[in-house]
């Protein structure tokens, strides 16, 4: 077929990866280090990010401080299609974010905000699900206006190299409300996680083509809005006045980002034929392996036991490092027998009964240094080389020695 058949005429657009130059990226800082952190260092000109979370979770929150500490600097926007203009001013006072220049834009009509944004530099819809194009010929919310509405704000993003920040509803089971494709298109899908009632947010990226998905950022939501948690140990890390049984600090690995956070677990007999396995903030179908595993190469049943496990603070951890400390924590719940306070483990649990080493082990017995632990149990190749002062390290080849390892920290 010839060019008009095809629709395309010119020079061909294939090019050698060698020859292909590989632009740095300039970014946008957004005056908030834990938002940028998540971001992976800032907002990237024709970026497009998709922020999902429960409803009053603090997303509109967030995005209205971003784009207030940006207003001053940068040419922006604000697009509410569900919210009126005095509600959006009663939230920005309360931030105190009253006295900015913040254009702002009450429009639901996809066209409107793309010939408002036209010269932004930096564009906040809020939210896709309430925006509606007029050449679809369908209800705001249906999939094929979300597919619509994404697709066009993302070509004004590339084609304009303005940053888009949008909003997204999510559906009763946690995943963004409407098709795929909408997580698929943009560039950046952050989740904003945590329980509505309580005062924590985390923020984190499942998706980011300008950086890592590892990172979080974390945040206190106060009566003048959000604000960023330095030192997020502090907050999911609780420290007993006296040894409790069932009770272990582990420490985990977001990104870069070392975290320490309590685990605990609650072992009692059950009254029933099958036992519960009940677990907040890991994988339950994990729980019920690691106990087959501590049975067959420790010699703990607990097949008549109710096993309860609490991730302290509501943080989700998916990493294997919870492994070996979960196993302590349920030990100790199991024998009545506190561990010290001053104990920190991490550690994967192979099915052979392998303590497996994981990433950052350094990182990790460092930040339990500096925060005043003595004693670390870890997997025999997280030991480190050099002793780190302070600190005594426990290194654990094979689940049989586990029970050494017990007596050991219990005498």
């Amino acid at each position: 077929a010839g060019p008009a058949a095809t629709g395309w005429s010119g020079e061909r657009a294939v090019v050698r990866l060698s020859e292909a130059q590989a632009d740095a990226q300039t970014r946008l800082p957004t005056g908030s280090s834990e938002l940028d952190r998540v971001l992976g260092g800032g907002l990237v000109p024709g970026s497009v990010v998709l922020l999902g979370g429960d409803p009053g979770i603090g997303k509109s929150t967030l995005l209205l401080q971003t784009l207030g500490r940006l207003a001053g600097t940068s040419p922006v926007l604000y697009a509410s299609g569900e919210e009126s203009a005095a509600q959006v001013a009663a939230r920005a006072r309360r931030l105190q974010l009253g006295e900015t220049d913040l254009p702002l834009l009450i429009d639901a009509r996809l066209e409107a905000i793309l010939d408002a944004a036209a010269d932004c530099r930096v564009l906040v819809v809020d939210s896709i699900q309430t925006l509606f194009s007029e050449a679809v010929a369908s209800a705001a919310g249906s999939v094929a206006q979300v597919r619509e509405c994404a697709a066009r704000l993302t070509r004004l993003a590339k084609t304009q190299g303005i940053s888009v920040l949008i909003a997204g509803h999510v559906t009763k089971e946690g995943a963004l409300a409407g098709p795929r494709v909408l997580e698929h298109i943009v560039d950046t899908v952050l989740y904003f996680e945590g329980d509505s009632a309580s005062q924590y947010r985390i923020v984190r990226a499942y998706k980011n083509r300008f950086g890592s998905v590892n990172e979080l950022g974390v945040f206190a939501m106060t009566e003048g809005g959000l604000k960023e948690v330095t030192n997020p140990s502090a907050i999911f890390l609780t420290r007993h006045a006296r040894p409790v049984a069932g009770s272990v600090t582990m420490a985990t690995l977001e990104g870069t980002r070392p975290l320490l956070l309590e685990v605990q677990a609650l072992v009692e007999s059950s009254p029933l034929g099958n036992p519960r396995r009940l677990t907040l903030g890991m994988d339950g179908s994990r729980l019920a392996m690691l106990l087959a595993v501590l049975h067959r190469h420790a010699g703990v049943a607990l097949f008549d036991q109710d096993v309860y496990v609490n991730l302290v603070g509501g943080l989700k951890v998916t990493e294997t490092a919870t492994d070996l400390p979960v196993l302590l924590a349920a030990l100790s719940s199991l024998r009545n027998r506190p561990l010290p306070v001053d104990l920190l483990s991490f550690g994967e649990v192979g099915l052979a009964g392998e303590v497996r080493p994981v990433r950052g082990g350094q990182e990790r017995l460092g930040e339990a240094a500096k925060l005043g632990f003595r004693t670390a149990v870890v997997g025999k190749l997280n030991a480190p080389r050099k002793p780190i002062p302070g600190l005594r390290v426990l290194a654990l080849e094979h689940l049989d020695g586990l029970g050494e390892v017990f007596a050991q920290l219990v005498e």
